[in-house]
């Protein structure tokens, strides 16, 4: 169906414009006369060549999902018609693959499907989390609620993510260029250092000719050093797919020292987040669980999550199989254990979810500052060795002089 750019006047005045779908400009004219709207420009939209191929469209971020997420709770809470209000922000949005499942959906709810199944097709923009919220407030008609509980999570969840992405920035950037001066030390600076105390006639100090040694390794083999980093990186994430490695390099992240907490910490403040929003929104708690593993971000978790759920469908509680995990404190299962026995899990669930939160500022701050300093004495003792350990000839040879 062709997209037709359309720019016109409403009966106050107004100057809008937007884009449409529409079979021809004829039903176009129609749409935009049936909202009010006094077309003075209508032209089809000019083909996009690289449409179809995927890697070349830009991608939707959670930033657009939380916009239109809160505009559409705004648009069913002041009355207006779902497909209207999708129709409306599928126009407004900037993003051309957003607009482009925006329409699709609108369509799909034009046809008579759920809002939930039609965003249920696009799982890469709406995943299960998403559709099932949605669901649920389509059944117990408090739609406007639910999507202003989603946006509120989803823009939680990111803040979340970019905080453990900035404490893996600043080091993962030092550690990065701290290796290329090496490699431009050893591949470029030392050969030339090397030919200087070739002329010297004397046997070079141990320090001086282990780093000529490496320096030579490097600069004859750069070639399948790279090759075979690249074969490395290829295998690992290779490895990383299949279900013995994800569980594996997920057990170890767990147990390492400072690494481990964080994400420990993390695992706790998603688990309890997304878990109190899908409770608090009336999802079943066993459905509710199905979704909190899958979204868990680590097998460990999601195995510990899974086996509360099969503790709750057997009629247990679901505090007792977390209580003997590695992951849960026992401050935070005995919380759950009372909320589950007062009937206000949700609200006990996001009460640990906020404390959380502050523990992994608290975590990534101490991380921070501690990493700090490991950085500096990485960058002085390789950089500085291999400085010292070539300037060692010419000391002894001033020293010999004297």
């Amino acid at each position: 169906m062709p997209t037709y750019i359309w720019a016109g006047k409403t009966r106050k005045g107004r100057v809008l414009k937007g884009h449409l779908d529409a079979v021809d400009e004829r039903i176009a004219r129609i749409q935009l006369k049936r909202r009010n709207i006094d077309v003075t420009k209508l032209k089809k939209k000019p083909k996009d060549l690289f449409e179809n191929i995927s890697f070349l469209q830009p991608k939707v971020s959670p930033k657009d999902v939380v916009v239109f997420t809160r505009q559409f709770s705004t648009m069913i809470d002041a009355g207006l018609p779902l497909v209207q209000g999708l129709t409306m922000l599928s126009e407004q949005t900037q993003n051309k693959t957003f607009k482009r499942i925006l329409s699709q959906v609108t369509k799909d709810v034009e046809g008579g499907a759920t809002l939930a199944d039609a965003l249920n097709k696009h799982p890469r923009v709406f995943d299960s989390l998403f559709v099932n919220l949605v669901a649920a407030g389509e059944v117990g008609g408090i739609l406007d609620t639910i999507l202003q509980r989603l946006a509120a999570y989803i823009e939680k969840a990111e803040k979340l993510k970019s905080q453990i992405k900035g404490a893996m920035t600043y080091p993962a950037v030092v550690v990065g260029i701290a290796i290329i001066v090496i490699a431009v030390i050893m591949i470029f600076v030392i050969p030339v250092f090397q030919d200087m105390f070739s002329s010297f006639g004397k046997a070079l100090p141990g320090p001086t000719q282990l780093v000529v040694n490496m320096s030579n390794f490097t600069k004859n083999n750069i070639h399948w050093i790279i090759l075979g980093l690249i074969v490395f990186m290829f295998l690992f994430r290779r490895y990383r797919k299949t279900d013995s490695g994800k569980r594996n390099i997920d057990s170890i992240l767990l147990r390492l020292p400072i690494i481990g907490e964080l994400i420990r910490k993390v695992a706790v403040a998603r688990f309890t987040r997304t878990l109190g929003t899908m409770l608090k929104s009336g999802v079943p708690i066993l459905d509710a669980l199905d979704i909190t593993a899958k979204t868990a971000g680590n097998v460990i978790v999601e195995e510990v999550i899974l086996d509360a759920r099969s503790s709750i469908a057997e009629g247990q509680t679901i505090a007792e199989p977390l209580s003997e995990s590695i992951i849960f404190p026992g401050m935070v299962t005995q919380m759950i254990s009372v909320g589950e026995s007062t009937g206000a899990l949700d609200a006990m669930l996001e009460k640990i979810a906020d404390f959380y939160d502050d523990e992994v500022d608290a975590t990534v701050a101490a991380m921070t500052s501690m990493l700090e300093p490991l950085l500096m004495l990485f960058l002085g003792g390789s950089i500085g060795g291999l400085v010292i350990a070539m300037y060692l000839p010419i000391f002894q040879m001033a020293a010999a002089m004297g």
